[in-house]
């Protein structure tokens, strides 16, 4: 089994407390969260999770949030600044009654053999179709979305957990498994320039069905012309650093967005029909490059 220590931060979202609403409304941090995310908040049902976007208007990602929804509030999990996610979320709310509160909590993610028995034998819970399950203290989740392979995430007090600091990744080894598996990171493939249905991710974080928000006739735009020009990519180079461009016949193609610190992979978009003309490009700075994978709808 492995883990990690993730840096992110929480914020608690919630309503008007007592508050008993007419049938067929919606309260309203639930309607404020689901008019401004790229996945389903109303569809939502208690104890589950859900990866979305905040986008905007143009489709190009501002932020990404693991929504967890709880009794009577959401819990949201963002590599953003929560004092500024706040500050604008109290701007965007305008009279609806939703309030904001950060949260100090930790939060470790384990995956790998024998996590399962990890999660047996010190929470006693049938781990069964559970996503989110309230304990003393924490919150334990089950989540296949971070890495894309079973994982589970301890979410309150962890630190009396006795976990073998041989087990644990580095910030570095986590980013390397990360690019290795074509997973888009906010800042590096989740960025202005760059639609998130080029990283293939439309299955876990936008819903097409769930009507209007930030963002979505953009992303319906992208969606119906069929598949986007542009793909993310898994690279291989030796010496590639972020920035970098991708050229053939003296044109740009692509760009390298992310480079592993541990190994020499790294990933990129790149214009699809060349990449499946060929594989071995150079770079702006003469170096060569191959790529190894482009993203697939519904795959790594």
């Amino acid at each position: 089994m492995r883990w990690i220590r993730l840096k992110r931060g929480k914020i608690k979202v919630y309503g008007k407390q007592g508050k008993l609403l007419p049938k067929g409304m919606v309260e309203e941090h639930t309607a404020f969260l689901h008019n401004l995310l790229s996945n389903d908040i109303r569809g939502m049902k208690e104890n589950t999770l859900t990866y979305n976007l905040w986008l905007r208007q143009n489709g190009f990602p501002i932020g990404e949030f693991y929504v967890y929804k709880l009794a009577d509030h959401y819990l949201l999990d963002t590599p953003l600044d929560v004092s500024h996610v706040i500050e604008e979320f109290n701007r965007l709310k305008l009279s609806m009654r939703v309030y904001f509160e950060a949260l100090d909590m930790e939060h470790i993610f384990l995956f790998g053999e024998g996590v399962r028995e990890f999660i047996r034998e010190h929470f006693g819970v049938e781990l069964g179709d559970f996503e989110v399950k309230s304990l003393d203290n924490m919150l334990l989740t089950r989540n296949p979305i971070r890495l894309r392979e079973e994982g589970y995430e301890i979410i309150g007090q962890v630190s009396e957990l006795s976990l073998d600091t041989k087990d644990m990744l580095s910030e570095e080894e986590y980013e390397d498994i990360r690019i290795q598996r074509l997973i888009p990171k906010l800042g590096k493939e989740l960025r202005e320039g760059f639609s998130p249905l080029e990283a293939c991710i439309l299955k876990e974080a936008i819903s097409l069905t769930k009507g209007c928000y930030v963002g979505q006739e953009a992303i319906a735009r992208v969606y119906y012309r069929g598949r986007p020009a542009r793909a993310l990519a898994l690279l291989e180079g030796e010496g590639l650093k972020e920035g970098e461009k991708i050229r053939t016949e003296n044109k740009d193609i692509g760009i390298i967005t992310s480079v592993s610190p541990r190994s020499s992979l790294a990933l990129g978009y790149l214009l699809r029909a060349k990449a499946e003309e060929q594989k071995d490009f150079e770079t702006s700075e003469g170096k060569r490059v191959r790529v190894l994978k482009l993203c697939e709808e519904g795959k790594e």
